[in-house]
C-alpha cells in the first residue's frame, strides 16, 4: 500500500506535544513496517530540511513542495489542490520506471488544512478540542484559524479518527456527533530521545544541565508552553503561598517552555515573583536531567488531550501534581497527586504536602518513584504503532 503522511507539523524548530506525537508515532511505525511505501509530505518556500527527522528506510520518501504557506492553505481550503494528487505528481518513479496511480491512505497526525480526492482513505488525529471548550484561551486570530480548518467536517470526512486519550475520544463523539466506532484511542509514549537519556544519564551530565540553566538546589518544575490553557499563573500564585512556610523558603520554582500566546501576564508575574527562574524552551536531550533534578513537577492544566510532560516526569520518577480534569487522570493513574486547577489554595496545599516533612508528605519519594515509573510503562510507542497498523489492515 501507498500511505501519504502530512509532516508539516515537524517543520518547527521547537517541538510541542503535537510534534512529539508525530515524531514518536512515525518513528515506531517505520521501524515495524518495511512493506508499505510511505510518502512524507511537507510544504515550505524555505529550506526546513534540517528541522525534520530523517528516516533512512527504503520504503520512505520525502515529498516537498515550495509554495508560500498562506496561499497553499487557501488553495486547500477551497479544494483547488488535492494533497494526494500533489504527492503522486511529485513522487519519483518506482522500480522499473513505474509511477504510482493513487494513494491508499492519507494520514494527518494533527488537524491542518487538508483536501483529498474521494478515492484516498483519510486517517486523522484529533489531539484535543480545547479550542471548542476554552475559546477564551486563544487569540481572535487562532479562533478564526480553527473555524477555517472546519474540524467537524474533517472528522466527518475521515475514515478513521485517532485520539491520544479516551477523554478526547468522548469529546469528539459528543461535540461533533461522530460514531464511536470510527474513533480509536492511540496513546502516546515517552519520546525515544528521552528514554535513551534516562537509561544512560550520568551524575556528571545531570550536574552539567544544572549548571547550564543555573538551577537552584531544590526546586519545583513546570514545563510547557506559556499560554493560558496551561494555567501557569496558578502555579506562580500557589508557589508564593508555599514558599512562605519556614521549611520551604529555600525552594525555588523553575518555569521551562517557549512563550506562546497571551503570555504577557504570566511573564510579568514571573519577573515580579522572588525565587522564580524562567529558562525558556528546553530540548529533549536536557529534559531527563531537568526532571530528575526537580523535587516536584507541577502541571495544573485546564484541559489536555493527553499531557506528555506528566508522562515524561513519571518516567523520570519525579513526584507529580496535576489536574483532576480532562485526560490527565488517564495519564497519571494512581501515581500522581490530583488537584482542582481552579483552586490555588488546593494546589498550594498539595505542594506543601508533597515537599513537606515526613509527617505531612502524601507518600515517600521511593513509593512515588516506583508507582510513577510503573504507570509510565503502560504507554509505549511500539504498542501505538501496532494499533495504527492494525487499522489499515496490515
Amino acid at each position: 500500500m501507498h500511505i501519504g503522511v502530512d509532516i508539516r507539523c515537524l517543520m518547527d524548530t521547537q517541538r510541542t506535544g503535537v510534534g512529539e506525537y508525530t515524531s514518536g508515532l512515525l518513528d515506531a511505525i517505520l521501524k515495524i513496517d518495511r512493506e508499505n511505501q510511505y510518502w512524507l509530505f511537507y510544504n515550505s518556500h524555505q529550506d526546513v530540511s534540517g528541522h525534520i527527522p530523517r528516516w533512512e528506510y527504503s520504503n520512505v520518501c520525502y515529498i516537498k513542495t515550495g509554495r508560500p504557506n498562506k496561499f497553499f492553505n487557501i488553495f486547500l481550503l477551497f479544494g483547488l489542490i488535492k494533497l494526494d494528487n500533489l504527492v503522486i505528481k511529485n513522487c519519483p518513479r518506482l522500480d522499473r520506471g513505474l509511477k504510482i496511480k493513487n494513494l491508499d491512505y492519507w494520514f494527518s497526525p494533527n488537524i491542518n488544512f487538508t483536501s483529498l480526492t474521494s478515492k484516498t482513505k483519510f486517517i486523522l488525529t484529533i489531539h484535543d478540542l480545547s479550542f471548542e471548550f476554552l475559546p477564551d484561551c486563544y487569540t481572535l486570530k487562532q479562533r478564526l484559524w480553527h473555524k477555517l480548518l472546519r474540524p467537524k467536517r474533517q472528522c466527518q470526512r475521515a475514515d478513521v479518527i485517532l485520539t491520544p486519550s479516551e477523554n478526547t475520544a468522548r469529546d469528539v463523539v459528543a461535540k461533533y456527533g461522530i460514531g464511536r466506532e470510527k474513533v480509536n484511542v492511540c496513546y502516546p509514549g515517552v519520546g525515544s530521545r528521552i528514554t535513551y537519556h534516562i537509561s544512560r544519564i550520568t551524575e556528571n551530565e545531570i550536574l552539567t544541565v544544572k549548571k547550564k540553566y543555573d538551577l537552584p538546589e531544590k526546586f519545583i518544575l513546570f514545563l510547557g508552553t506559556i499560554e493560558p490553557r496551561k494555567n501557569v499563573e496558578a502555579v506562580l500564585l500557589a508557589f508564593k503561598e508555599t514558599c512562605k512556610l519556614a521549611n520551604l523558603q529555600t525552594c525555588g520554582l523553575v518555569i521551562a517552555g517557549a512563550k506562546g500566546w497571551k503570555n504577557e501576564n504570566v511573564m510579568r508575574l514571573i519577573e515580579n515573583t522572588p525565587g522564580v527562574r524562567y529558562i525558556d524552551y528546553v530540548g529533549e536531550e536536557d529534559k531527563p536531567a531537568l526532571y530528575q533534578l526537580a523535587s516536584l513537577f507541577v502541571y495544573p492544566s485546564l484541559y489536555e488531550g493527553f499531557g506528555l510532560p506528566v508522562l515524561e516526569a513519571m518516567a523520570c520518577g519525579t513526584p507529580v501534581i496535576t489536574s483532576n480534569r480532562s485526560s490527565l487522570p488517564e495519564v497519571g493513574g494512581d501515581a500522581v497527586c490530583y488537584v482542582n486547577p481552579a483552586n490555588v489554595a488546593e494546589l498550594a496545599e498539595a505542594m506543601r504536602r508533597v515537599l513537606g516533612g515526613d509527617e505531612s508528605r502524601i507518600m515517600n519519594y521511593e513509593l512515588w518513584d516506583e508507582r510513577a515509573k510503573e504507570q509510565a510503562k503502560k504507554f509505549d510507542w511500539n504498542k501505538s504503532a501496532a494499533e495504527f497498523l492494525s487499522l489499515i489492515h496490515i
